[in-house]
């Protein structure tokens, strides 16, 4: 049985992740000079959904991010989670971010070391073996 992964390595892998985010935003905006405010942050919201859940639900199991730390999603069963099931992790990431990354702090408190979005998509995070 793979362990399942604590908040600090699931931290640092959101670290990286949100600074691929950014970057590409960064180089994004260089191009195309000035995007208005409300398409930005449509694009950007899209673009952190698009990355998230079309990586999740690969074959890799993980985003940047997760690679680089050695973690992977899984289902509850250890298979690798649908596109559907890697959007609803998506969208209710952010309502555990609020408040105060409250939906993270179930990390630290439940036996498989899930998180809010977790708990409700049906998924697991484990430190992937070599």
């Amino acid at each position: 049985m793979q362990p399942y992964s604590g908040i600090s390595r699931r931290l640092i892998a959101s670290i990286i992740d949100i600074f691929v985010i950014i970057s590409l935003f960064m180089f994004l905006e260089l191009i195309t000079e000035t995007i208005d405010e409300a398409l930005f942050y449509i694009l950007f919201f899209l673009a952190m959904w698009a990355y998230f859940v079309f990586q999740e639900s690969s074959t890799l199991k993980s985003t940047v991010g997760k690679q680089a730390v050695n973690i992977i999603v899984t289902d509850l069963n250890g298979n690798r989670i649908s596109f559907i099931q890697a959007t609803k992790r998506f969208i209710l990431k952010i309502f555990a971010v609020i408040p105060f990354f409250a939906g993270f702090l179930l990390i630290l408190f439940t036996s498989k070391k899930q998180a809010f979005h977790d708990i409700i998509a049906k998924t697991l995070v484990f430190i992937q073996e070599d």
